[in-house]
């Protein structure tokens, strides 16, 4: 069917500056030991969270001083900038696209913003069109590869034709915090980098994969588990320690609620493409989607290599999918704040 919405393209990015975790580790030890007891103690969660090294938007020596919003700001919206450029150039070069061809584009970002918003900012660069349709989006946190995705998707169904971009920047480390002495904030440091992710959808023939079904649950009273708490030195972490065991509980019965309502179940999913948000949150998802431990290979992949970039990061577990070959059909699936899960099935294109 020629109205089906499908996968045209799909491009990563990520900042130049790497950071290792054994450095990673050596800084914050540095930062944190003599000021906060329980961090020897917490030190474990940078050799058990599965990383090897992570790209961020300043390099190591920036973390060592304060910083306020002003500084967080400028640097978000400096390196944001070229990871939009980089990575929606890409997606658009893929699909044989120009930026002119775009008519609408979907940005989602929680890690920062710029009033204009990026897509406005970088239209001239892009060559985007005067009459473009911009849909910037903040908030969605970690389930905005997901539910990004799925608003751009929708859009592109509803439009028969349009080219819809969608881009996914975060530049989670521009969020470390000297001081906050909390398990939350050690984590974060532990766990979090930056990256970029763009996507061409359009309905017609063709494309990597069609987009099956889209959805999304919002678990009542469960504001406190993950999101931002925002003072005058920027955006401080929350992150509850019962995400993991609520995972496992939870997200199985939402998941298969949201399939249903698309006319699937879980037994229809050959491929479960998740955010890696961590290597316990991994875990607790095979439980929940009853998958052998150790399924979630690309997952890992991409947390090792990046870390854990919020947004993107499913989108770059896509890329290694694809590349790996897509079964008939997938489930990508992330959660995020709110608290929420974010589905969208993917079918092979013949």
């Amino acid at each position: 069917m020629t109205d089906t919405v499908k996968l045209v393209s799909l491009a990563v990015a990520a900042p130049e500056h790497v950071i290792f975790q054994k450095e990673a580790v050596e800084a914050s030890g540095r930062l944190f030991a003599d000021r906060f007891e329980d961090f020897r103690h917490l030190a474990r969660v940078f050799d058990s969270a599965g990383i090897q090294k992570r790209h961020a938007a300043r390099p190591l020596a920036w973390f060592d001083e304060q910083h306020g919003w002003q500084d967080r700001m400028q640097a978000y919206a400096e390196v944001a900038a070229e990871l939009f450029v980089e990575a929606a150039s890409s997606a658009l070069s893929r699909a044989g696209l120009e930026a002119g061809d775009v008519d609408c584009v979907v940005t989602v970002s929680s890690t920062g913003f710029t009033t204009p918003s990026l897509d406005a900012q970088m239209a001239r660069r892009m060559g985007f069109r005067a009459d473009i349709e911009r849909v910037p989006v903040f908030g969605l946190g970690c389930a905005a590869g997901v539910s990004g995705f799925a608003i751009a998707a929708r859009l592109a169904r509803s439009r028969p034709g349009a080219v819809v971009l969608f881009v996914s920047i975060e530049l989670c480390t521009l969020a470390f915090r000297l001081d906050e002495l909390t398990r939350p904030n050690i984590i974060a440091t532990a766990l979090f980098g930056d990256g970029a992710a763009a996507c061409v959808l359009r309905s017609g023939e063709g494309g990597l994969a069609e987009v099956e079904s889209t959805g999304d649950h919002l678990f009542p009273d469960t504001l406190d588990i993950m999101g931002w708490k925002i003072d005058d030195g920027g955006f401080g972490i929350v992150l509850a320690q019962s995400l993991p065991p609520f995972a496992e509980k939870e997200l199985g019965p939402a998941v298969t609620a949201i399939l249903a309502r698309n006319g699937l179940t879980p037994a229809d999913i050959d491929r479960f493409i998740c955010h890696p948000g961590g290597t316990k949150v991994l875990a607790a998802m095979e439980s929940a989607l009853s998958l052998t431990p150790g399924t979630l290979d690309h997952e890992r992949g991409v947390l090792a290599d990046y870390g854990n970039m919020s947004s993107p990061t499913i989108l770059f577990v896509l890329e290694r999918a694809i590349r790996a070959g897509l079964p008939e059909r997938s489930a990508m699936i992330a959660m995020g704040p709110g608290f929420s899960a974010s589905c969208v099935t993917l079918r092979r294109v013949a």
